[in-house]
């Protein structure tokens, strides 16, 4: 230890002082010492892992390459690889094989070109170097498809083919990968789904037509008994209906529109329509069913809606219609079905996002069914010794449908609680507005119901109606305001608490006579109280749920001087003549019996080659054809193009309409190409035929 020096004078360290000194440096020494045999430790550690690591590496690389190996060896593509000058560096075990080569040592290091010279031809081999050429100047890889002959053996194959350079750490390319993938089997499995997709639309298509066309007959002979007196007449058509050709009409439409769905075919048509009337015809079209078990049925209609929206009414009325039937399978007699359309939302560009919701207060559905429901070919009870029936496709084509317009579809249900099928589709707004006639405004009008929402109902009608309305909720509310007031029209509930609508109207018949316009209001079928009704003065009976087009017609009729009609029976067509071209005797029966109090005249042909002579003798009586398009001799496209090519002027202007159970969109296509000028599918709407006798002879008017 050295001296410390104390104002200038040297002074000698104690001893003690001394030997502390040393301890603290042997005891640095120490740890200096255990701090060097630590990293001594750690790096004798970081070698032994750094051994491990390259061993592990080395081992690993040799096993991935000889998994590498293994899979090139076992693909069933043939996969090449080339340096950046061309030459063989592999080749797996498929190219040898198909190539006849024993080894690949026979082709190690030889240029591809002179190796597949000896295997393919001349142009085959042109055409892939033109393609490795492309990926080494773009860097990128190039895909083309190839028919290859291997070794000329005649077994020409289609190859699909991927060339990808191969580039190092630094982008540099080194070589070239090219893979040949055989899609031979492939492109022939196409071809066959392909011809089994077209064999099944033609065979979809021959039973539509097949079974249709007397569906035709069983539905216009149905319509045609509704229309006559003549208990003959009426007998001899129910005999040729069956209560099950309507379903069975559902059934070929869900089939066929799923056959659209599966084939990517299915599409919409947007007119424009008069939104509650569409709902009109589904009510009467579901009515008999309900009435049948029972069943109580409310229609709510938003007075918010437009009057006239575009969309596809057709789709839209099927999706409202199959949720109503399903409604109606499942709920016991006695029951009740709820139909609502209101507006959701008003978009900015104008657009109407509309609700629909069909409630039911059948069996209900438990979630495991639910997650099936909107799947195609399936049910809620998908058992064998299911209690109802059904092709499983009404809801998967309605889901679709309502997708196509924009919205989604779901179901709330608890089982044995009901259920409600709820549905939003978007629309726009329709040109047409609802026609206020002024004589309408002199109307006043009493409506009496005992139930809330039916007056609510019937204020909303009248406010669109431009009339007023005064509401009464008893019998003994509506004589006390009449005999406060004056009312044009009366409208009465049957069933009421207290006095019944009968009652009343007795007693507003005694009192007013003739001049009380009294409407009976029902959900009942008129039969069980017309005689009761007209004995008591009613008018007129209309059934629940009311809508505006019903109210409206009932206005039109007793509020004004004229009267709306039925477009048959509105129809004048005595100085017109058309021709019918159907081979079905039937048919040919169907619709000259709906058009005969139109007065039109009708020739029949019963094919094509007879209606061309029709035609080509006096070619100026007709004013309108309706043309059959499957029929023997000839048939309505090639009688079309017969009558088209005839040199009188007036076969090139006369209108020709199919009227064909042929309704694919391909199929009315089909009838345009060949001239006719539009069509009409079977089972025939008669207020269709007659829209398109007015358009189309508009000029003789």
């Amino acid at each position: 230890m050295s001296d410390t020096i104390e104002n200038g004078i040297s002074v000698q360290p104690s001893p003690e002082q001394e030997q502390e000194a040393l301890r603290r440096e042997v005891k640095s020494l120490r740890r200096r010492l255990m701090l060097a045999e630590d990293n001594l430790k750690r790096s004798q550690m970081v070698a032994t892992a750094q051994d491990r690591v390259e061993s592990l590496m080395k081992a690993s690389v040799k096993k991935e390459l000889q998994y590498f190996r293994l899979v090139l060896n076992c693909s069933i593509n043939i996969i090449l690889l080339f340096d950046i000058d061309g030459a063989f560096v592999y080749a797996t075990e498929t190219f040898l094989n198909i190539a006849g080569i024993r080894s690949f040592g026979l082709i190690d290091g030889r240029h591809y070109k002179d190796v597949l010279a000896a295997v393919v031809s001349a142009n085959e081999l042109d055409k892939f170097s033109d393609v490795v050429d492309e990926a080494v100047r773009t860097q990128a890889t190039v895909v083309a498809q190839e028919s290859i002959d291997f070794q000329n053996a005649g077994n020409l194959r289609e190859f699909k083919i991927y060339v990808t350079p191969m580039l190092d750490e630094h982008g540099k390319s080194i070589g070239v990968m090219a893979l040949f993938s055989d899609i031979t089997d492939l492109n022939r499995a196409m071809d066959n789904a392909n011809r089994a997709n077209r064999a099944k639309s033609e065979f979809l298509a021959n039973m539509s037509h097949e079974i249709r066309t007397p569906l035709n007959a069983v539905i216009g002979m149905s319509t045609i008994a509704r229309g006559t007196q003549d208990i003959e007449k009426i007998h001899y058509c129910m005999d040729k209906v069956e209560e099950s050709s309507t379903h069975l009409l559902g059934v070929i439409n869900d089939i066929l529109d799923m056959s659209k769905i599966e084939a990517d075919k299915f599409e919409l048509s947007f007119t424009e329509f008069n939104f509650e009337k569409m709902l009109m015809r589904l009510v009467d079209m579901m009515r008999f069913k309900l009435e049948e078990k029972s069943i109580t049925f409310d229609v709510f209609c938003d007075p918010e809606i437009p009057y006239s929206v575009k969309s596809d009414e057709q789709r839209l009325a099927q999706v409202v219609m199959n949720l109503l039937s399903n409604a109606a399978k499942f709920t016991p007699s006695g029951g009740t079905i709820n139909l609502k359309a209101v507006v959701k939302h008003i978009e900015v560009d104008g657009t109407y996002e509309l609700l629909f919701s069909v409630k039911d207060s059948g069996i209900g559905i438990t979630q495991e069914q639910k997650e099936r429901l909107f799947k195609p070919f399936s049910q809620a009870d998908n058992s064998v010794s299911r209690k109802f029936g059904g092709t499983g496709l009404g809801l998967a084509i309605s889901k679709r449908i309502v997708e196509m317009m924009g919205g989604g579809i779901f179901v709330e249900s608890e089982q044995g609680k009901g259920s409600e099928f709820i549905f939003t589709i978007r629309v726009a707004a329709g040109k047409a507005k609802l026609q206020i006639n002024t004589d309408r405004k002199k109307l006043r009008l009493l409506a009496v119901d005992d139930m809330r929402y039916v007056l609510e109902m019937f204020g909303q009608i009248a406010l669109k109606l431009g009339v007023e309305c005064d509401t009464a909720d008893s019998g003994q509310e509506a004589l006390r305001l009449m005999s406060k007031n004056q009312y044009d029209l009366i409208f009465v509930d049957w069933k009421m608490p207290g006095m019944d609508g009968l009652e009343l109207s007795r007693r507003i018949t005694e009192k007013h006579g003739e001049k009380a316009v009294v409407i009976m209001i029902s959900a009942a079928d008129w039969s069980q109280i017309e005689e009761n009704a007209k004995a008591a003065g009613i008018k007129e009976f209309i059934q629940k749920p009311l809508l505006l087009p019903v109210v409206e017609s009932v206005l039109d009729k007793y509020g004004s001087e004229g009267g709306t009609v039925s477009a048959q029976k509105a129809a004048d067509f005595a100085h017109l003549t058309i021709m019918l071209v159907e081979d079905v005797p039937l048919n040919r029966e169907i619709i000259i019996t709906l058009l005969e109090d139109t007065g039109i005249k009708i020739i029949a042909a019963e094919n094509g080659a007879e209606a061309v002579d029709l035609f080509n003798e006096d070619p100026f009586k007709y004013n309108l054809i309706f043309m059959d398009v499957h029929m023997p001799v000839m048939d309505g496209y090639e009688a079309t193009r017969q009558i088209r090519s005839l040199e009188v002027p007036v076969a090139r202007t006369v209108p020709i309409v199919a009227m064909t159970a042929n309704v694919f969109k391909e199929d009315v296509e089909k009838c345009l190409a060949a001239g006719m000028n539009d069509h009409i599918g079977k089972p025939v709407d008669i207020d269709q035929v007659i829209e398109k006798i007015r358009k189309y002879t508009a000029v003789f008017n």
